[in-house]
């Protein structure tokens, strides 16, 4: 294992959306080749106006560009069509905490996505981890295990191959035994530490909210601890049981503590620029050696900053 530095058979393809300017998309459902899926896809069309596709970079899988003819595809794969180019990008410098055959984990930057969004294709953590490992051969590829918010930091880990990556996601809840995060809320928290178990349900606004009715909505818990506090802000270690959309942001803001920067919840103060979350540990049982496993992130330097100037702050 290397450490190192920081930083799918045949049946008719139907469009999903056309959510993007001048894109397609298709969802693949069996494993099958790139080029057998396009020429299933556009049957209308010659074998050589879709091999153009391929040739001329317009094809891209999960936002990360494609143009070999057999690159294997799987079950839940996004193929994108563009009517124009999609250019490849030298990465060299990846916030890299660990990687080995099977596993990349980076430190995902704020304001990074972790997958494509409607909004946004190419311009994701997914896209450049697969520009990383397509360098060394252009027939590697990624695959999605766990994401982070966007505007959130920190551990996100990606699999290298498609065993271990369901793997891992089959047995997520049963083998992660630690999902850390570090996150600074406005005020004081009237308690030291507290654990918050609701119900999350989504609005008509897609935004997450509380049900303390039990069944109604997916079970959400989240441990709490303050780490330091002054009369502005509070600083909190945070475990979550459970890794549901928002989950964080809407237990503390439920409490009366939004995080700051966090403009979706609540308009709390934004003294970083940035929203205070960052995913510090995730820890495991590989499910496929049975050794635990814990990969870390060191907290944010404006996380730190913004404490170190205010005085008088209680540890």
């Amino acid at each position: 294992m290397k450490k190192m530095t920081p930083y799918r058979n045949k049946s008719k393809q139907a469009p999903i959306k056309k959510n993007y300017q001048n894109i397609k998309e298709y969802k693949v459902t069996k494993e099958c080749e790139l080029l057998e899926f396009l020429l299933e896809t556009f049957k209308s069309q010659s074998r050589n106006s879709v091999k153009s596709l391929l040739s001329s970079h317009r094809v891209s899988v999960d936002g990360a560009p494609v143009s070999q003819f057999n690159f294997k595809l799987y079950p839940e794969d996004t193929i994108i069509i563009s009517n124009s180019p999609i250019k490849k990008k030298t990465r060299s410098k990846l916030p890299i905490i660990y990687e080995d055959d099977d596993l990349i984990v980076i430190n995902k930057p704020s304001g990074l996505l972790s997958i494509a969004s409607d909004n946004e294709k190419s311009s994701t953590a997914y896209r450049m981890l697969s520009d990383y490992v397509q360098q060394k051969d252009k027939h590697n590829r990624i695959f999605v295990v766990h994401r982070l918010d966007e505007d959130t930091s920190g551990v996100l880990m990606v699999a290298k191959n498609v065993k271990i990556q369901q793997a891992l996601q089959e047995k997520w809840n049963d083998i992660v035994t630690k999902r850390g995060y570090y996150a600074i809320v406005e005020g004081v928290m009237e308690k030291n530490s507290d654990t918050i178990k609701t119900y999350l349900k989504k609005n008509s606004q897609n935004l997450m909210y509380s049900s303390k009715k039990a069944g109604d909505g997916q079970l959400a818990i989240t441990h709490y601890k303050v780490m330091k506090t002054n009369g502005t802000y509070s600083l909190l270690d945070v475990n979550i049981d459970t890794g549901r959309k928002n989950q964080i942001r809407v237990h503390l803001g439920e409490q009366g503590h939004h995080i700051i920067g966090d403009d979706k919840y609540g308009q709390p103060a934004d003294p970083i620029k940035r929203l205070g979350l960052h995913a510090y540990a995730l820890e495991f049982t590989h499910p496929l050696t049975g050794k635990k496993v814990k990969y870390t992130a060191p907290m944010p330097k404006c996380f730190e900053d913004l404490f170190a100037k205010h005085s008088g702050d209680k540890e």
